[in-house]
């Protein structure tokens, strides 16, 4: 608590500064109409919002504290309880990028998660999936591709489709390429595609395609359903990276504990 409040005028406006931006860049998805708000967006601009408002009343409110048991106990344990998400949120973090590292050795097949698709084009996510597989399918000629997506609401083909355009433009041929397109998640992602390997016949080592942050997820779920996966990573653009960062821990501690 002494620490907190001797951190002076000039710290708390700098805390405010941060806080601001913070919450801009949370924020930022609304004007690019090719990236939507997510919870990890969601949960940054509550943390922003939450230390502006501490940088502006830190005064009221570190009195409240002092003066009153409740405000006190309340305190401890908002403190108690951000210190065990940080840890948790640093453990998984490191799990995150081992997962996205766990490269294939010489996969039998490739799985490539779907994404948004903005009409009958690639967003920007799933463009960097697409990039991904057409790389690992490069690097191993033998391996067939399952492009794995259902058509939304808002979308005119399939993800599925989509993928298989895509890589079918660059040159792989059309006989590599299974589509799977009925998936709405990535649970249905890993559970359709499982099928499609077993109906096929083909065994051994399977490589997922998605962007690094999805990947420890992913994993987890197939490795569920007992298949023999690597991961293959799409590198996201560093902008959007933390909002889906963020939102990814939280659906790994679901995936964890549900």
């Amino acid at each position: 608590m002494r620490v907190l409040t001797d951190i002076g005028g000039i710290g708390w406006k700098a805390l405010f500064v941060i806080a601001v931006l913070g919450f801009l860049f949370g924020l930022s998805p609304v004007f690019n109409p090719s990236v939507h708000l997510n919870l990890g967006n969601y949960i940054i601009m509550a943390a922003c919002a939450v230390l502006a408002l501490l940088a502006v009343f830190h005064s009221r409110i570190f009195a409240l504290i002092k003066e009153n048991k409740t405000a006190r106990i309340i305190f401890c344990v908002i403190a108690a309880a951000t210190a065990v998400f940080v840890i948790i949120s640093a453990v998984i973090s490191v799990m995150m990028i081992k997962a996205a590292n766990d490269k294939p050795d010489s996969p039998s097949a490739v799985i490539v998660l779907g994404c948004r698709v903005n009409g009958e084009n690639p967003s920007p996510m799933l463009m960097q999936r697409i990039n991904a597989a057409y790389r690992c399918l490069e690097e191993f000629p033998e391996a067939v591709v399952i492009a794995s997506g259902g058509k939304g609401a808002d979308e005119l083909i399939s993800e599925a489709e989509c993928i298989k355009r895509e890589l079918e433009r660059r040159g792989i041929a059309p006989e590599r390429i299974i589509l799977e397109e009925n998936s709405t998640s990535t649970r249905e992602n890993m559970l359709f595609s499982k099928k499609i390997l077993e109906e096929r016949g083909i065994k051994g080592e399977i490589s997922i395609v998605s962007n690094e942050y999805h990947l420890l997820r992913a994993r987890t779920i197939a490795k569920e359903q007992g298949l023999n996966v690597k991961c293959c990573a799409a590198r996201t653009v560093r902008f959007y990276l933390p909002a889906y960062w963020v939102r990814e821990i939280f659906g790994n501690v679901y995936e964890f504990l549900f």
